[in-house]
């Protein structure tokens, strides 16, 4: 219903625009970015939700500039520096603190909650790069409309099959929509322009945002605790990240 209800909104607005020719050019890596930014890690995430807290996942979360970081290396021949290496091996520290956090109690079934999400966060590294190189000059609209329709067509199938036997109601549907159109749909159409218009290098530094109100949120609306390895954990990923992508530790200098 996530990926549903963004498309609901914004498929009007795509035609309105006249920006079905645009997909259309591009429907094929349009494809491929919406699997690697919407259909597969949105499982992924969801499942990891569900043992571990939001401020504990956003923290993970942070280290999607680090796979950002990687992925160009490995790929589009950006070079990484000694400082950039010294800014992953911090980040990972960082997620093994968080691993071995003891107000976390993830049970047999939930060991694989980070390991989970951090599959997530490799993914959006590559779907950044991707669109970095291969949708440059396509509207951030188009690409999120086009991938919430791709998103759709894949996860509509298992939605159906994996319906629980009662449904929500009342405001979980309300908050659904509100994380489908706000914070998928508009959201990703500003990520996408920004990466666009400033690089992607510089767009994955909102990244460093989403724990500081993740934690601040899930501790006043969640009463969810503020742990020393959560705090420790969160200092070593952002601090790794940092170095990672410093803009002295990266170049363009292809292979």
């Amino acid at each position: 219903m996530r990926v549903l209800s963004g498309l609901i909104v914004l498929l009007p607005v795509v035609l309105l625009l006249n920006k079905f020719k645009e997909f259309k050019s591009n429907w094929k890596m349009i494809a491929i970015v919406s699997l690697m930014n919407m259909a597969i890690p949105f499982c992924f995430f969801a499942y990891s939700s569900l043992y571990i807290g939001a401020g504990l996942l956003s923290i993970i979360n942070a280290t999607v500039p680090m796979f950002t970081a990687v992925v160009a290396y490995v790929h589009y021949g950006e070079k990484l520096s000694k400082g950039g290496f010294l800014g992953l091996m911090l980040g990972f520290l960082g997620v093994v603190a968080l691993m071995f956090n003891p107000s976390e109690s993830l049970g047999s079934s939930g060991l694989l909650a980070i390991p989970s999400a951090l599959f997530a966060c490799s993914l959006y590294g590559v779907a950044i790069n991707l669109t970095a190189n291969n949708l440059r000059g396509v509207s951030g609209l188009t690409i999120t409309t086009g991938g919430l329709f791709f998103s759709t067509l894949v996860l509509l199938p298992f939605a159906f099959l994996g319906q629980p036997e009662v449904l929500p109601k009342g405001n979980i549907w309300w908050s659904v929509f509100a994380l489908g159109v706000i914070c998928t749909g508009f959201g990703f159409i500003m990520f996408y322009r920004l990466v666009d218009r400033v690089g992607t290098s510089r767009a994955i530094m909102t990244t460093y945002l989403i724990p500081v109100f993740s934690i601040l949120w899930g501790n006043v609306f969640l009463s969810e605790s503020i742990t020393f390895n959560m705090l420790f954990g969160c200092m070593l990923v952002l601090f790794g990240v940092g170095l990672t992508t410093k803009k002295s530790n990266m170049s363009s200098v292809r292979k």
